[in-house]
């Protein structure tokens, strides 16, 4: 299923929530706690990683994954959990509104 404009971001904070991760592992946990019915492409996660970078929202450093290769980590920021806290309640609020909207009975 292909993601609503503007959920990536939030989603990407909320999957840092758990600890730091490098980029496939972030595919992986959103492909996992969707049951497979989100596809996030590479080029659309390394946007979004950059964008909130940019905006402070996560920071980077260099590590090394467990098949012994280099890789990216990113971690969440104070700012980042504060922006999840927020962009998630907005979030949630609007689907429960498009949800009411779609499930409503016909007079």
């Amino acid at each position: 299923m292909a993601l609503l404009k503007g959920t990536l971001d939030v989603l990407v904070l909320k999957t840092l929530s758990w600890g730091p991760m490098h980029g496939f592992e972030i595919t992986r946990w959103l492909e996992d706690r969707s049951g497979g019915r989100l596809d996030v492409t590479d080029a659309a996660l390394l946007q979004a990683l950059h964008r909130l970078e940019a905006r402070d929202l996560l920071r980077a450093e260099w590590g090394v994954t467990k098949n012994e290769r280099r890789a990216r980590y990113y971690n969440l920021t104070p700012a980042g959990r504060l922006q999840l806290r927020t962009e998630s309640a907005a979030l949630i609020d609007q689907f429960d509104a498009v949800t009411s909207v779609l499930t409503a009975r016909t007079a």
